[in-house]
């Protein structure tokens, strides 16, 4: 940028932060939530599920190896701004194509750095997740208090409808999208990593799903057809799949009955089921169970996981501001898994029927592999059937 812009952060208490500007010239509201990864900016701007937030990063020194053309988790960046404590001024990786500012700027999302992003984390911690809202425009602070004092927050919105592909699509048919990365796949006279045979279709519940997690889903020997968050099920009926994928996604489970009535319907059928994150939460109120917000959310790539049945514990990454209550799941299912800071759900099963989900991303990105196996156990499942 030819000169440095003036930025500003308000929070819905009072509280002003100023700051150096980055990314577009813009303004915007959100939800300020923080995220504890100290890699993957890149795949964290990209993912739906941060449709309405404000992304503040924990680690304090962010945009050193640039933004490239393959880590992509969607079709754009979809945090409505960004907040780091400071922007590396140097890119140095042979995959960067372009700069965080640049990449926020050919999007119309604002960022600010120079903030005591210790501070802001310790706040919504003890305080909770806050509306918020940033600009790097000429705006007053009082001006900036209002703003995030009015903006609607994510409770009772949905924000799926935004995110999700408007289209049914077939993920990756020409097998291009989902190898594994390995240097030797930059390697023009390189042999790549096969894929192994695409011989069961599932139909994947698009509510903001995450490239990545189609990659897996691939890797593992699905032929995944993709549907938009709003088919009903007798629409996905009709693919004829061996599975159904409920996928992430943003917002509040509870303003998508739409996505819970066509969950309930296949239930009915016994066809199996995998939910991960948003999907867990929709099936957790498909089984008649209710969603709560949690104080401050899980947004990070270090949230540890207890296997209540094996005693394993798993460090998983995980994105997400709603929980189900299990005090209000029926007797027929089982929370097989915990978060073991705040002891929330993360994990559920069926006793009878063939249906598991999660509240974490087996898939990372950005994060560890540890869950990895869950891709592998929706195979299995539907394999024996």
């Amino acid at each position: 940028m030819s000169q440095a812009m003036k930025a500003v952060l308000a929070l819905e208490d009072g509280t002003v932060y100023h700051g150096i500007g980055f990314g577009a010239r813009a303004s915007a509201c959100g939800e300020v939530c923080f995220n504890t990864a100290m890699t993957g900016y890149q795949e964290i701007l990209t993912d739906p599920s941060y449709k309405g937030q404000i992304v503040t990063m924990t680690y304090p020194h962010i945009g050193n190896y640039g933004v490239n053309d393959e880590d992509v988790e969607s079709w754009r960046p979809h945090v409505a701004g960004f907040v780091v404590r400071e922007l590396s001024p140097v890119v140095s990786n042979w995959r960067a194509r372009r700069t965080v500012s640049e990449y926020l700027e050919a999007h119309g999302i604002p960022g600010i750095q120079g903030v005591d992003t210790r501070a802001l984390t310790k706040k919504l911690r003890v305080r909770g997740a806050l509306n918020g809202f940033i600009s790097t425009e000429d705006v007053s602070d009082e001006e900036a208090i209002a703003r995030a004092r009015s903006w609607h927050g994510l409770i009772g919105v949905d924000y799926v409808r935004e995110v999700t592909h408007p289209e049914p699509f077939r993920w990756d048919e020409g097998d291009r999208l989902s190898r594994p990365f390995h240097l030797e796949n930059h390697n023009p006279g390189a042999r790549t990593p096969e894929l192994p045979p695409a011989d069961i279709p599932i139909v994947a519940y698009d509510f903001g799903v995450k490239y990545n997690i189609l990659r897996q889903l691939r890797q593992h020997g699905f032929a995944v057809q993709v549907v938009p968050a709003h088919t009903p099920a007798e629409e996905v009926l009709r693919y004829k799949p061996a599975g159904v994928f409920l996928s992430n996604g943003p917002g509040d489970p509870a303003a998508l009955g739409y996505a819970v009535r066509a969950v309930a319907e296949l239930l009915r059928t016994g066809i199996p089921i995998f939910g991960i994150c948003l999907g867990h939460q929709i099936l957790g109120q498909a089984f008649g169970g209710k969603t709560f917000k949690l104080k401050f959310g899980h947004h990070g790539a270090n949230q540890p996981v207890k296997d209540l049945e094996t005693g394993r514990v798993e460090i998983t990454s995980q994105n997400h501001g709603f929980a189900v209550d299990p005090a209000t799941l029926p007797s027929e299912v089982v929370v097989d898994r915990i978060n073991l800071n705040d002891k929330t759900v993360e994990g559920m099963r069926h006793r009878t029927k063939p249906v598991f989900s999660v509240q974490y991303h087996p898939e990372a990105a950005p994060g560890p592999h540890d869950a990895t196996p869950l891709f592998a156990r929706f195979r299995e499942m539907i394999e024996r059937r």
